[in-house]
């Protein structure tokens, strides 16, 4: 009994969404084009950081091969946004990572993702608005921070802010009132401020080319004698390193790319127009493709200008461009600069607010979270609820709250999510399509005896009978997948906690990796082995398993570099949800509804229609 009651809880834990075939119908206004999407994309991965991270990077980690980090930077995470380009083209729904997780690794990793996602936006949204405030504040004298922190003080450090910040809390709460005006209105804005700030950029990078001088890339022990003799403050100047295009060796370049994959970080929000984009499984992936592109370009650019007109040992991390601009004589573009940063910090901001409620709508349509969340209004088509709670919680964080020791929690969250994506990917693909399996359980519904069910063989493992996927080799990719994921992590924790043994030549730590590599090389051929699903799609990812295991690969190292206190902070808020998730989710889901209502006994073949009118296969 007590068996039984167990295997109906897990079972409870690994139920997938079933998705009917073709795009259903929305609750929300569909008036996204693939132009809203792209602007979207570039307004919520290129923000303020493209104005300060080239300095922070270059100065002390990479010199001027800092244009290889954002390379390696944008190649890495072009990994992962060709795994939500393909399930944006395959699952064109709102939710994103969540319901990507859903329909393919189950309920209770679906919770985790979307939990997680619904922290990293708060956060995110929060730290923007106060660096926006900020650096508002900066621009006229720091009147306002000198004004707060004289009359109104909060003195708990580490949890409070110095002062509570009014200017942050009315933003929020302004950009709140335009979200739930509507999609359409939102990405208007989203679109006017990403323009004047690629414009400030194309400004910067043009500047650079005519001002930079290639000997910045060439310097010598020389150049830094110079450099020092002719400051009056030498704890200004950087360090030199070796000096050239890369100063401080590979090890640098690496440390200069794992940083820069950051700056990467919120193409994902495009995942969420599902049920918005007018035609999602076209622009979906489009948007996600060209938007990294137009980031890459811009990181690249931008750079490659600061480093030519700059030595990076010279460079200041709080403000490069400005002091890049003065040291060339132009000295009055640092207001350009300034506008396209506020500019960069407003679509930054309206990229970590837009996502945030249409992933708590969708899980509150779920039943997942309460399901008050997932009202809409009936004249703006938005999710209201959804989104006027997020915005006063973050808000709010705005408000009160020290944020330093948070930020770190969003790119657990983000990270997490992408990982979980390649695996759905990876799983997916190789799953029977639907169309197949429909007409095999009416076949079965006709014959008298059942088919015999295929059986496991090691020859089968690797060279399967069939050509397309059947329920066997599904499963052996889902078992196959599941195993990767876990040597995966085993061995990025080695790699990141015992790096120092291993580069020291230890022989254990060696052996332990060796192990590792074989079993996944192992693993990812039994995998590569398999039929693969014929479904036609608007983009689907190239060269299978290899990219999405590379992706999986670098987001979980990534993870692991992460403090134990981030990792603690990531448990309280783990324990938060799954209480909200036990208590409630887990027994309103409406997979849990389903479950309780009879089968039907004949299937209707569902058709899916294209908005654009083009007849398009999906599932």
């Amino acid at each position: 009994m007590l068996w039984k009651a167990l295997r109906r809880f897990g079972r409870k834990l690994v139920r997938r969404r079933s998705l009917e075939l073709g795009m259903a119908e929305s609750r929300l206004a569909r008036c996204l084009n693939t132009l809203d999407l792209v602007a979207l994309g570039v307004g919520s991965t290129l923000g303020a950081g493209v104005y300060v991270l080239a300095g922070e990077v270059a100065k002390d980690k990479a010199g001027p091969s800092i244009v290889i980090c954002f390379l390696v930077a944008a190649l890495s995470s072009v990994l992962a946004g060709l795994c939500y380009a393909e399930f944006g083209a395959r699952v064109p729904r709102s939710g994103s990572a969540y319901l990507y997780s859903y329909v393919t690794v189950g309920e209770l990793w679906a919770f985790t993702t979307g939990w997680n996602l619904i922290l990293s936006y708060v956060i995110g949204t929060a730290s923007v608005a106060r660096a926006w405030s900020s650096a508002f504040d900066n621009l006229i004298g720091n009147h306002i921070s000198q004004a707060l922190q004289g009359s109104i003080s909060l003195n708990v450090p580490h949890i409070l802010a110095e002062y509570p910040d009014f200017f942050a809390l009315g933003l929020v709460l302004l950009l709140t009132a335009l979200l739930a005006l509507g999609a359409s209105e939102s990405a208007l804005v989203t679109k006017v401020f990403t323009a004047v700030n690629l414009l400030v950029l194309g400004f910067v990078i043009v500047s650079g080319f005519i001002k930079g001088d290639l000997h910045n890339w060439k310097l010598t022990e020389k150049d830094y004698e110079l450099a020092m003799a002719g400051v009056n403050d030498t704890s200004s100047l950087g360090p030199l390193g070796s000096g050239g295009f890369v100063p401080f060796g590979l090890q640098g370049l690496l440390r200069g790319a794992a940083t820069c994959f950051y700056a990467f970080v919120g193409f994902d929000c495009i995942a969420t127009t599902g049920e918005e984009a007018q035609n999602p499984q076209r622009s979906i992936p489009m948007g996600i493709v060209v938007s990294l592109f137009v980031c890459f370009l811009a990181y690249f650019g931008v750079s490659s200008a600061l480093t030519l007109m700059m030595p990076y040992y010279q460079l200041q991390p709080e403000s490069p461009l400005p002091e890049a601009f003065l040291h060339v004589g132009w000295a009055p573009a640092r207001y350009v600069v300034a506008v396209g940063s506020l500019c960069a910090l407003s679509t930054s901001l309206l990229g970590s607010m837009f996502p945030m409620p249409r992933v708590i709508y969708a899980m509150a349509e779920d039943g997942l979270l309460f399901r008050v969340l997932a009202q809409i209004h009936s004249d703006t088509h938005t999710p209201i609820v959804a989104t006027v709670v997020s915005g006063v919680i973050a808000a709010l964080m705005a408000f009160l709250f020290e944020l330093t020791d948070l930020v770190d929690l969003m790119s657990i969250g983000t990270l997490l999510a992408y990982s979980l994506v390649s695996i759905c990917v990876l799983i997916l693909r190789y799953q029977p399509d639907p169309e197949m399996k429909n007409e095999e359980d009416d076949l079965e519904l006709q014959e008298e005896t059942p088919p015999e069910a295929e059986k496991l063989t090691i020859q089968g493992l690797f060279c399967p009978r069939n050509s397309i996927p059947s329920p066997l080799s599904g499963q052996v990719v889902y078992v196959c997948s599941s195993l990767l994921a876990l040597l995966v992590s085993v061995l990025c924790l080695v790699l990141a906690q015992w790096s120092v043994p291993l580069l020291s030549g230890e022989l254990v730590w060696i052996a332990v990796v060796v192990v590792l590599l074989t079993l996944i090389t192992g693993i990812t051929g039994v995998i590569w082995r398999q039929p693969q699903s014929s479904t036609p799609l608007h983009f689907k990812v190239p060269a299978l398993p290899l990219l999405p295991l590379l992706s999986i690969f670098v987001n979980i190292y990534l993870m692991m570099q992460m403090t134990a206190g981030t990792w603690a902070r990531f448990g309280v808020w783990m324990l938060i949800g799954f209480v909200i998730y036990f208590g409630y989710g887990i027994r309103h889901s409406l997979e849990e509804v389903k479950g309780g209502q009879p089968p039907l006994k004949s299937r209707a073949p569902t058709i899916g229609l294209d908005l654009s009118r083009s007849c398009t296969p999906s599932i």
